[in-house]
Formats: structure tokens, sequence, C-alpha cells
């Protein structure tokens, strides 16, 4: 199994900034994704951005590119999200995921382990 707990989230006016943490533990040697998706009430769970964690590769959505960093710091088993130019619709609550399956990194059926979420509020 793979335990990840999410932190960072707050209340940030339009234009600012924030990190987001995942702090990852258990097998997380076994993971080939690493993701970060986003869900405000009444709508399905979004894709963010996802990171192979042996290349290193980055996926991300259309939406946040380019204002979204995701990085991973492998000896503390730790993602990161970094936010940069944030507008209120990234308002949401953020989820970590592991994707411990050669599967699309970008659809979250297929993710295995998920964060409890941390919410982000973006005002403006």
């Amino acid at each position: 199994q793979v335990q990840l707990e999410e932190s960072g989230g707050g209340l940030v006016q339009a234009g600012g900034s924030l990190r987001l943490s995942c702090a990852a533990s258990g097998r997380t040697f076994s993971t080939y994704f690493w993701g970060w998706f986003r869900q405000v009430p009444g709508k399905e769970r979004e894709f963010v951005a996802a990171i192979s964690r042996s290349a290193g590769t980055r996926y991300y959505a259309d939406s946040v590119k380019g204002r979204f960093t995701i990085s991973t710091d492998n000896a503390k088993n730790t993602v990161y999200l970094q936010m940069n130019s944030l507008k209120p619709e990234d308002t949401a609550v953020y989820y970590c995921a592991a994707n411990l399956r050669v599967a699309n990194a970008k659809n979250p059926s297929g993710y295995d382990y998920w964060g409890q979420g941390t919410q982000v509020t973006v005002s403006s």
C-alpha cells in the first residue's frame, strides 16, 4: 500500500501562489506516476498534473500549463505542486494520487491510492 498526505492548501488572492506538498509512505518504489487532481462540488475529479517517478516526465492539463509545476523529491518521498498566477477557477479540493500500473497518467481511474485532499480557495 501507499499512504499519501497533502498539505499546503489555503486561501489566496487571484494572481498569488501556493505550493502543495504530498508526503508519501509505504510501497512508494512501486509507483509509476504521481498525480495531482482537483474536484469541485458537483463535478468530476479533474486531472491537473502528473510526473513519472523514474524518468521525471511531466504532464499537465491545458488549463494549468505554464502556471503550475509538478516536481518530486525522491529522497523525501514528497511530491510538490507549485501553483502560480492562481485564478478563481482554480478553486477546488486538490488530491495527490499514486499510480502503480502503467496506465494513462491523466485518467483518475488509473490511480490506486489517494490522499484526503487539501482545499485551495482563490479569491477574486
